[in-house]
């Protein structure tokens, strides 16, 4: 326990440091994170299009798929945040950099998410909250304690979710040098498929992004709960696998780790 509170603590003053490197050139800071939002809002405005070409999709009108996509983009955000940095880990296997985070006394893994700040991620984050703020008093959400802390619960689930397999499928460039085109690829499905319905995509796809590559439990499980429209006795475990998804991750990593060879030899 110790030596997680240590890490935490010199992950959050690496962090610290980056943002204090990143504010000293603020209008860009600004232009990251107001085109990140913008970005984001370009994707909601094409399904605002949809949904006035198609008033109900699987009996989800435009607040409810709005209040679904904000609970995914502010999950992605809160996956993304800290490990936008691990990103680049191809680009420092191959310059030989991540032999100087071997040698230093902390974890690799912490030194690399401490290694810069993902700042377009912040307009996500924004971006995120205001969508999911607006469509839940359309979408006349009876908010309770209880929904309040499952609806956190299930934020914080999703993003683990994502992280785990960032993290899983990053990890793998220890080895495989380059792993970008899979993990863009795998981002692209949560994005795409994880902002609607499970539902209209039918049986086949719906159960491969419910029990094979879990997109359903970032969003779709949690907003079918807060809305009411999923009663299951299973269902609000969801945010339950995020948590085993990304300590299997964590151990893909170490197990990764054991197998990598600078570019030196």
């Amino acid at each position: 326990m110790a030596e997680i509170l240590r890490s935490l603590r010199l992950y959050f003053l690496l962090q610290r440091a980056s943002a204090r490197g990143a504010m000293q050139y603020r209008l860009n800071t600004v232009i990251g994170v107001v085109s990140g939002a913008i970005w984001q809002g370009t994707g909601f405005a094409f399904v605002w299009v949809v949904m006035h070409t198609f008033p109900s999709l699987a009996g989800w009108g435009l607040a409810e798929i709005a209040f679904l996509y904000g609970l995914r983009l502010t999950a992605h955000a809160l996956a993304m945040i800290p490990l936008m940095s691990v990103n680049d880990v191809q680009w420092i296997v191959r310059n030989g950099e991540f032999d100087r985070f071997l040698l230093r006394p902390l974890n690799p893994l912490v030194q690399l998410m401490g290694n810069r700040m993902g700042i377009a991620q912040f307009g996500d984050l924004l971006a995120g909250v205001a969508l999911l703020a607006v469509a839940s008093r359309n979408a006349q959400v009876q908010w309770d304690v209880w929904l309040v802390a499952f609806c956190l619960a299930a934020i914080v689930g999703g993003a683990l979710i994502e992280a785990a397999f960032f993290l899983a499928l990053c990890s793998l460039s220890l080895r495989m040098v380059d792993t970008f085109a899979l993990r863009i690829f795998i981002d692209d499905v949560f994005s795409k498929f994880g902002s609607y319905p499970m539902k209209i995509f039918g049986g086949t796809v719906e159960w491969l992004l419910t029990f094979v590559l879990p997109v359903a439990f970032v969003a779709y499980v949690p907003a079918s709960v807060v809305l009411g429209k999923l009663d299951s006795p299973w269902a609000p475990a969801a945010p339950l696998l995020g948590v085993a998804l990304i300590a299997l991750a964590y151990l893909i990593w170490r197990r990764q780790l054991t197998h990598y060879q600078s570019v030196g030899h």
